[in-house]
């Protein structure tokens, strides 16, 4: 009788913990599950299964974080009375992808004469706006002094975290909040797409500072990060004051960035290293060339280098604006530089901006010379290596007997 009933006492037990391993099964996949938009050329499939014992603490980790704000952080909706709204529900609108090419315009008699690149450029200029992969419509909730904006590509995940250990680290600084989002597109590789998709989506629940868009990362997708982030910034963010927008190659002083903004008021504030009357390159072998079909003019309007600039809200909006009037341009300084003449604003010039370096130089020791860093708000480009080292240079008890003038700061 003993016997019978621990066998169906054994039975019973084996029964629960079946149930239970599938109850935990298909929660471990619904969080792993990705939901994939309309169009969209990256599956985002369920995680691959996990051998290594530091990947799947990782893992374990990244679901504990994103039980409860996966569904928000890839969702586009921001319901109710949103603290940074205005009473009307935001949310992002594009959710197909619907880029087809333009035939009409091969039949222009400038198309044939144009390289195989532009040719493609040409043929989708008019697709402006793509679903997102990942949203994070919360970043700007409540007073935001200063959003950090720095356009990335997936492979570069050391330079991302390096910049959140640096001058990207979200923080408060004299009651001023600071915070992060890094912009991207999909991988450029189609064999290696998924995989690269999915360590994306692992850093994202991390660190839930990645807002990506349904379009292959490019040179020539550049203006296509800028006008997706305007639009989304008009869409989201009603309580941030000022924006820094540049690159992830960049040595970045945050704290000199918050000291110049505690100057006079500037309406439609937009600063950085200015180019003035600067040629478009006709050369075809230069990154930059475009071709007379697509811009006849002698001289670009003034722009500022993308290695970095600092605007406010009042002029990101009139930007997003002002963009929905222009064709698209291959080169996305210039084509702020278009959208600022469009609404008739000069940017202004800064000496601490620096496009090419502290000189142009590579092999002076100024570049490397942390007294002059210490300076400068934007020195462009370092290496991640580079970086950390002056990082921690400028943040150690450093002596310069070097003083610069206070325009640098």
């Amino acid at each position: 009788m003993n016997i019978w009933r621990s066998r169906r006492l054994l039975k019973l037990y084996c029964a629960i913990c079946c149930a239970i391993v599938l109850s935990l099964t298909v929660f471990h996949r619904s969080y792993n599950v990705s939901p994939e938009p309309t169009g969209a050329p990256v599956r985002l499939d369920r995680a691959p299964r996990v051998q290594n014992r530091g990947i799947s603490q990782f893992r374990d980790y990244a679901l504990k974080q994103v039980v409860g704000r996966r569904s928000k952080s890839l969702g586009v909706m921001v319901s109710g009375r949103d603290r940074g709204g205005k009473g009307v529900a935001k949310q992002w609108d594009v959710l197909t992808n619907n880029c087809h090419p333009n035939h009409n315009i091969t039949r222009a008699n400038w198309f044939n004469d144009l390289d195989a690149k532009f040719k493609e450029y040409v043929l989708y200029r008019h697709c402006r706006y793509f679903p997102m992969i990942l949203n994070h419509p919360k970043k700007c909730v409540g007073d935001v002094y200063l959003l950090i904006v720095v356009k990335s590509i997936i492979t570069q995940y050391h330079r991302r975290e390096v910049i959140r250990q640096t001058w990207g680290k979200e923080m408060e600084i004299d009651g001023k909040r600071i915070k992060t989002l890094f912009l991207l597109g999909t991988s450029s590789n189609v064999n290696e797409r998924s995989h690269y998709q999915k360590l994306l989506e692992y850093e994202d629940r991390l660190y839930g500072d990645i807002l990506q868009w349904d379009f292959t990362d490019s040179f020539f997708n550049l203006t296509l990060k800028e006008v997706n982030f305007l639009k989304w910034f008009s869409t989201y963010c009603h309580r941030v004051q000022h924006i820094f927008k540049g690159d992830d190659d960049v040595f970045v002083s945050t704290e000199n960035i918050l000291e110049y903004l505690k100057g006079p008021g500037i309406p439609n504030l937009f600063v950085g290293d200015t180019l003035h009357k600067a040629r478009p390159i006709r050369k075809k072998d230069n990154k930059y060339y475009v071709p007379l079909a697509l811009y006849n003019k002698t001289f670009y309007p003034s722009y500022v280098g993308g290695a970095g600039f600092v605007t406010n809200q009042a002029l990101a909006r009139k930007l997003y604006q002002a963009s929905e009037t222009l064709e698209l341009y291959p080169i996305d300084d210039v084509f702020l530089g278009m959208c600022l003449e469009v609404l008739g604003v000069s940017p202004i010039s800064h000496s601490g901006f620096k496009t090419f370096g502290i000189v142009r130089n590579k092999n002076s020791k100024m570049n490397s010379d942390p007294c002059l860093y210490k300076h400068m708000l934007v020195v462009h480009k370092l290496l991640t290596a580079e970086l950390l080292e002056m990082w921690a240079a400028i943040h150690s008890n450093l002596t310069c007997s070097l003083k610069l003038p206070r325009t640098f700061i």
